[in-house]
């Protein structure tokens, strides 16, 4: 079997991935709050994630690998919103759900095996926080439960800090019932027009750290103990890799690693809850920090409203490996934008076979992306190559086979899932071509050439390639491509 190497967070190290159950891959990956659309940001650990999950299916099967990411549907920016708009909570929940869902799939994003929504797992929230209270690591004050963060001697094994050092260098919640600053909130009350459900410490909401723990122990374990191997169920409610935004890393999943080790009574963080973590890191905007304030803040929808296609997002992505921050630039976008018009351009629609082993081997090496397009592109010139300079049918066969393996390295990828359909939607530039060689007829008639080269010129600009010879005229759309600029030739 094809071996994987990834940075493991918590050891800070590359390292082999050996999973639990080899039948039973099992992973979890945060997921959005669901108030709004998703920004650029968001999109990065969509993709970086899906990568890994096509990687998995590859070399363990499609059907042995489960991938689940959460919803966070109950939360303080959901009832903010629906008090601004007066509209109910569930409605905006489905809303945002329905349009994440969209966006995603435009960039191309396979939908993960299990989707759950926090506010379907309260009942389950609430026997962890009893079974933390029981243990001595929670406490219940004035309507709240918090999570005594000392109780856990590993805390911040995670993010490589110590409890003093983060009291010192961060901002934390004071309230006079915490008995501790970094004490974390499991359970908080809920007033009459807040979300609530009943518990034993009345009515309320959970926090956010819980839901996560929560569902991923019960989807990843409790929910597949009738199929683990013996050696997954020696580690009890322990599954393969967790991951997420570095964002993420301090304090949603450092808070995550204690209250569920806590919860199954396991002191080591590296063994008792998730074997391995990958976190990708942040994305920046023309080299600045998305803000609103700068003018550099889009939604995914809109980007792919303003015709930038989701495959060309998702090559960007991949054109930075995840550990590193990736800039958004348009220059990077015509780039990508460029080579797919290509790729799809000669594709002759032959089925994918099998993955180029260079591809497959820089994915395997802790998800080199950009290494891999680099191998996606000298496949593909090989291919080219291959196909221009065949003579006999043993070559043409041979051009064929590599065409093949470039599609599946592609698709592999998230790329060219769909063959050879072209990038956008077609748009048929016959009339100009038409247009065009009538008008050079004409011009050697009258020798006067200026129309000819108004509408070149008009084509160029709205990013149209021509291609003039003896024999005819050939328009192909090219990087940076804008239909509507041909709207007034």
């Amino acid at each position: 079997m094809a071996r994987i190497r990834l940075r493991n967070t918590m050891t800070r190290k590359v390292e082999d991935f050996v999973p639990l159950d080899p039948g039973n891959v099992r992973m979890y990956v945060c997921g959005p709050t669901v108030y709004d659309r998703a920004h650029l940001g968001n999109a990065r650990p969509v993709v970086v994630f899906d990568v890994l999950f096509r990687l998995l299916r590859h070399v363990y099967g499609e059907a042995a690998v489960t991938y689940v990411r959460n919803f966070t549907d109950v939360d303080d920016k959901i009832n903010a919103k629906a008090a601004e708009t007066g509209r109910p909570i569930r409605d905006i929940t489905d809303e945002t759900i329905a349009w994440y869902h969209a966006d995603m799939d435009a960039l191309g994003a396979l939908r993960p095996t299990a989707e759950p929504r926090a506010t379907e797992w309260i009942p389950a929230m609430v026997a962890m926080i009893e079974g933390l209270i029981a243990g001595g690591h929670a406490y219940a004050a004035e309507g709240h439960v918090l999570f005594r963060v000392r109780s856990f001697a590993a805390y911040g094994a995670l993010s490589g800090r110590s409890v003093d050092d983060m009291i010192a260098g961060a901002r934390v919640e004071v309230a006079p019932y915490k008995e501790d600053p970094m004490d974390f909130v499991l359970w908080k009350p809920s007033t009459g027009d807040q979300p609530g459900w009943e518990s034993p410490w009345g009515v309320g909401r959970p926090g956010w750290h819980i839901e996560c723990s929560a569902m991923s122990d019960g989807l990843l374990w409790e929910a597949m103990k009738d199929r683990l191997s013996p050696e997954a169920l020696a580690a009890p409610h322990v599954f393969d890799i967790h991951g997420g935004g570095i964002d993420l890393q301090f304090p949603h999943h450092e808070n995550e690693v204690a209250q569920s080790c806590c919860a199954h009574g396991a002191a080591d963080p590296a063994k008792g809850f998730a074997n391995y973590w990958l976190h990708n890191e942040m994305l920046l905007v023309e080299g600045k920090k998305m803000s609103k304030s700068l003018g550099n803040f889009f939604t995914v929808r809109e980007l792919l409203d303003q015709g930038v296609p989701g495959e060309v997002i998702r090559y960007v992505f991949l054109m930075t490996h995840y550990s590193k921050p990736m800039d958004w630039t348009a220059d990077k976008a015509r780039e990508a934008e460029g080579v797919l018009r290509k790729w799809r351009r000669e594709l002759t629609g032959v089925g994918p076979t099998l993955p180029a082993e260079p591809v497959r081997r820089s994915l395997s090496e802790n998800l080199n992306t950009p290494l891999a397009l680099a191998e996606l592109n000298t496949l593909f010139n090989l291919w080219t190559f291959l196909k221009g300079a065949a003579t006999s049918s043993e070559e043409r066969s041979r051009a064929t086979e590599i065409e093949g393996q470039f599609l599946a390295s592609a698709n592999l990828l998230g790329l060219l899932i769909d063959g050879n359909v072209p990038l956008f939607s077609p748009m048929d530039l016959a009339q100009y071509g038409l247009r065009l060689v009538t008008l050079r007829l004409q011009a050697t008639a009258t020798k006067d050439f200026s129309a000819v080269d108004a509408l070149k010129s008009a084509l160029i600009t709205a990013g149209v390639e021509v291609r003039m010879s003896k024999t005819g005229v050939e328009l192909v759309p090219g990087p940076g491509f804008d239909p509507a600029k041909l709207e007034d030739i």
